[in-house]
């Protein structure tokens, strides 16, 4: 139960270091635009967030159950996952550099499953066909991760590049002022809609490692000592629990609260600069694809999304527009997520064991 306990705190520090790492995936746009002042776009965000988390387990289900073999995940496993996730948020977040949180965690976790079976790399799930009630359907890494890292960013930088063009051949006629104001307007709308997104992907990351943990418990009898009072912790099953879903809404909700400025200004300002049209069409780009993927359980990088869809709006004034030597040090940060995160909880979990944990 005490494990259990410090693999609860480790998921909860990731959900906030998740929310304020993530803050900008939201409000960045809405911030370099002016439409909203710093404190107002990060109470909308906080309370999108909150909502949002509580939309669906799909992607939460993704992530404890299809994407490595729960049977054999013990709860080092899972902690040392989350510390490797954490150290890697904590590293990029420091030099303002937009990684995925959920990529973070997704290679923590197979690098410490990787090293809790003694370098068996079978216990990851690569691609598996499983019945579904609409048919069968293919889960694990490549369907649901390896794949979406790709068509995910461009179909964020392509949406974006559409919808911004639609947007200019509609307002062609229109004066500049007007159209400052109505977006003005819509943009917080369509930050909104951003900040739901992010909510019902992201926060339902850290509830899948949550019932990995629980699952992991329960099977290992860590709880069968605890009182009656307490059987909301014992999941034989792979379920998502009310509390688990309140616990990381309201965690990342904080997080969120909390700002996380460097990335913000990475996005928000260093990359392109926006105005209102732009960001209205960058946030509603996102949210699109975003939504779709927590539909379908694809645990997708937001901020790999955002970005993109910001550099395909940026790039339909002028290719020149998107400053390229930034967007090169965040796709170097995209590419390093995976195996750094994979090697720390890897090298985690062999220094569990070494200390007889």
């Amino acid at each position: 139960m005490t494990f259990f306990l410090l693999v609860l705190l480790a998921a909860l520090v990731f959900e906030y270091i998740n929310g304020f790492h993530d803050a900008a995936n939201a409000i960045a746009t809405v911030i370099s635009t002016k439409v909203l002042t710093p404190r107002q776009a990060i109470i909308m965000a906080a309370g999108c967030d909150l909502i949002g988390a509580f939309w669906g387990t799909a992607v939460a289900k993704t992530i404890g159950a299809e994407i490595v073999n729960k049977d054999f995940i013990t709860m080092p496993t899972v902690l040392a996952a989350l510390i490797g996730a954490i150290l890697w948020g904590l590293l990029t977040w420091w030099l303002g550099l937009p990684s995925s949180s959920s990529h973070a965690l997704i290679g923590g976790l197979c690098g410490a499953a990787v090293a809790s079976n003694n370098g068996d790399w079978t216990v990851l799930k690569w691609s598996v066909l499983v019945p579904k009630a609409t048919g069968m359907a293919h889960e694990g890494l490549w369907p649901k991760v390896v794949i979406p890292m790709i068509t995910s960013p461009t179909a964020g930088f392509l949406i974006g590049i559409l919808i911004m063009l639609l947007l200019t051949a509609l307002l062609k006629t229109m004066r500049p002022y007007l159209i400052q104001k109505i977006f003005g307007k819509a943009q917080v709308v369509s930050a909104a809609f951003m900040g739901l997104s992010h909510g019902s992907n992201d926060a339902q990351k850290t509830m899948g490692i949550i019932a990995l943990a629980l699952y992991t418990g329960t099977n290992a009898h860590s709880f069968d000592h605890l009182p009656a009072c307490l059987g909301f912790l014992k999941t034989p099953t792979f379920t998502i629990d009310k509390w688990v879903i309140i616990a990381c809404a309201l965690t990342m909700a904080a997080g969120t609260a909390s700002g996380g400025w460097r990335i913000i200004r990475t996005l928000g300002h260093k990359m392109v600069r926006l105005q209102p049209v732009h960001g209205f069409a960058a946030e509603t780009s996102a949210g699109i694809v975003i939504q779709i993927a927590s539909h379908l359980g694809i645990p997708v990088s937001t901020t790999h999304v955002i970005s993109t869809s910001i550099m395909g709006v940026g790039a339909t004034k002028r290719f020149s527009a998107v400053k390229w030597g930034v967007v090169h040090r965040i796709v170097w940060a995209w590419v390093l997520t995976l195996p750094t995160t994979a090697l720390l909880g890897w090298s985690t979990l062999r220094l569990l064991k070494m200390c007889g944990i």
